[in-house]
């Protein structure tokens, strides 16, 4: 089986212009995953991951050739990570993330195409891929996406998506009105929530999780609380903010994290190598992965 993990991390600021201050926290979300990301992969740690981060002024086809260049690659797993604002074409049945130098006239045509990012990684030479989306939306790309599946509206893009999807997308109201909303890689972002989560653990859980396990502990941070413990009651489905859709993974997928909390408690006050901490990790983990 071939080994290790693809990891692309593409935070896109929009730039200067008042329409995209959705992008404005975009670059430093793609830090904190690219930060966090590597070293949570259960089966190979950071050294068995290969990380691309696209600078967040990047132009689409800069971030296009970087997906299309990981999802090259023989592996085990592709994770592609999206940050930033959100553009629908003008008939409302595509989107794009928004790149620098964008203006409300062109930022779907500048912008770095959906379909292009999904095409990449499902024609890609990995067993599993997963895309990771942490983007708001404006008035008119959201009631894009409201309209739901089919040929008539965006929706379908994230209600029948041709790669697993894990994320937030969120509505954002350009000027003042925005002041308030939460912003890709900001606080109460999903970057914000996954990477908190991830370094913490979750209690209860064993030390080897699956991203449908670390869900539930992701969605209550999205709405303000603590992270949820192993085996506790499945929360109603929350939105992290009012107008926010959650893109929850689907079950199956044998992708597995670290959970820093499975042995907090039982190595509190020893200092330990990265070789021991594996080791340990690996110890206490499911023999089998989980089915497909």
């Amino acid at each position: 089986m071939a080994g290790g993990v693809d990891l692309v991390v593409i935070g896109a600021d929009g730039g200067p212009d008042r329409a995209f201050g959705g992008s404005a926290r975009a670059a430093h979300g793609a830090r904190l995953l690219a930060e966090v990301l590597p070293g949570m992969c259960f089966d190979t740690g950071a050294a068995g991951c290969r990380v691309a981060v696209v600078p967040p002024d990047a132009d689409a086809n800069a971030m296009l050739t970087a997906v299309r260049e990981a999802a090259q690659h023989p592996g085990r797993w592709l994770l592609v990570c999206l940050v930033g604002q959100l553009a629908a074409d003008p008939r409302g049945r595509r989107l794009a993330l928004v790149t620098a130098g964008s203006t409300p006239d062109n930022a779907y045509r500048r912008g770095l195409a959906w379909d292009w990012v999904v095409s990449a990684m499902v024609h890609g030479g990995h067993e599993e891929a997963l895309l990771l989306v942490d983007a708001v939306a404006d008035r008119d790309t959201w009631a894009a996406l409201e309209r739901g599946g089919g040929e008539d509206g965006a929706g379908e893009l994230l209600s029948y998506p041709r790669v697993p999807l894990w994320g937030r997308v969120g509505r954002y109201a350009p000027g003042r009105r925005g002041r308030d909303a939460v912003l890709p890689g900001g606080e109460g972002s999903f970057s914000h929530a996954l990477t908190a989560v991830l370094r913490g653990g979750v209690p209860g859980a064993p030390a080897a999780v699956s991203v449908p396990d670390l869900q539930p502990a992701v969605a209550a941070l999205l709405d303000g609380g603590a992270p949820a413990r192993a085996g506790a009651g499945a929360p109603a489905p929350p939105s992290g903010a009012p107008g926010a859709r959650l893109l929850v993974p689907p079950q199956g997928g044998r992708l597995l994290m670290r959970n820093r909390a499975a042995v907090r408690g039982a190595l509190a006050g020893l200092s330990l190598s990265e070789e021991l901490l594996a080791v340990l990790w690996r110890e206490s983990a499911p023999r089998q992965p989980p089915p497909a």
